[in-house]
């Protein structure tokens, strides 16, 4: 088995790599582009010509892009993502913080979100082709369809302007106690937990009934086995990589949904920095967060191929 699987697992961690090389050129060469830079905001519009170049020499702005990258990409192998070029703090400082706030919200709505998936889901695949499967496949098409920003805006006015039942703003220096943090991430974790649910249910159910049209399950039902069992223990175990592939894709969505539950609820979370370093053309800050949103996503995906090998029924069996 470890012969087998190994080569397999290596080869997929040096795509991960070459990936993840390919993101840093991308990233870098994409802040690059950016029209003006943090010269035009600090000095604003009515600079002369003469004090914004010299500014630009102090900050090294001016140096050509190959050697702008050479310095950023070695100090970023050190773990050094350097200095704001706005406040003169390390971005270090900057993102930590705001890290482990996104990492928090994230966490919430994985622990909600991917049991009652798997539970829909199972549910649906158990049911399926009956009422419930049907109004359930049409609820969850329903909320994919429907933009996160649309029903973050519709939470706020319902539950926190109507309603009053949790605040507009998500401060979570006000979480003092389990009912505040229910309180504070109530509409945030919602928010995500909507979209994400729908998506990964759907594909949780797609692989279990690729899963069920297998000889093996027909076999186990004309014998008459019960269907709970069907599906905990024999389907679900030979279905535990394609699963968690739906798992981990439905969760690197999550990226995406929290620029935007950030935003409308202002959470201090990277994605509100991102967008701040973005206006500001702190390109420092704004590389080391698009580096992070990458890595999460390439840590996530490589989990799942990896998973995915190991679970395989030849590679079980080698």
């Amino acid at each position: 088995m470890t012969r087998s699987l190994g080569p397999l697992i290596l080869g997929r961690l040096a795509a991960s790599a070459f990936s993840l090389a390919f993101v840093v050129v991308t990233i870098f060469a994409i802040t690059a582009a950016l029209p003006g830079d943090v010269a035009d905001t600090l000095l604003g519009q009515s600079a002369t010509p003469e004090a914004a170049a010299s500014l630009r020499h102090a900050m090294a702005l001016d140096q050509p892009a190959w050697l702008r990258f050479w310095h950023w990409a070695g100090d970023m192998l050190h773990a050094d993502p350097g200095r704001s070029l706005l406040t003169g703090r390390p971005v270090a400082e900057l993102v930590g913080p705001r890290l482990y706030n996104s990492l928090l919200l994230a966490g919430a709505t994985a622990a909600v979100s991917v049991p009652l998936s798997l539970a829909l889901g199972l549910a649906c695949t158990m049911a399926r082709g009956t009422v419930f499967d049907r109004a359930a496949t049409v609820l969850m098409l329903g909320t994919v369809s429907v933009p996160v920003f649309l029903i973050a805006t519709v939470a706020v006015f319902v539950f926190a302007v109507q309603f009053h039942l949790a605040p507009a703003l998500a401060d979570i220096n006000a979480v003092h106690s389990p009912l505040q943090f229910v309180r504070v991430f109530l509409m945030p974790v919602a928010t995500l937990s909507g979209a994400t649910t729908a998506q990964m249910s759907r594909m949780i159910r797609a692989c279990m009934i690729d899963v069920f049209s297998a000889p093996w399950i027909e076999m186990a039902v004309l014998k008459g086995v019960p269907p709970v069992r069907i599906v905990l223990f024999h389907a679900l175990p030979n279905a535990i990589g394609p699963v968690v592939n739906a798992i981990a894709l439905s969760l690197s969505s999550l990226l995406g949904g929290v620029v935007v539950v950030e935003t409308v609820f202002s959470y201090p979370g990277m994605a509100g920095l991102m967008v701040d370093s973005v206006a500001a053309r702190d390109v420092p800050v704004v590389q080391c967060c698009a580096l992070i949103f990458c890595m999460v996503y390439l840590a996530l995906t490589t989990l799942a191929d990896v998973v995915a090998v190991a679970s395989a029924p030849r590679g079980r069996d080698r």
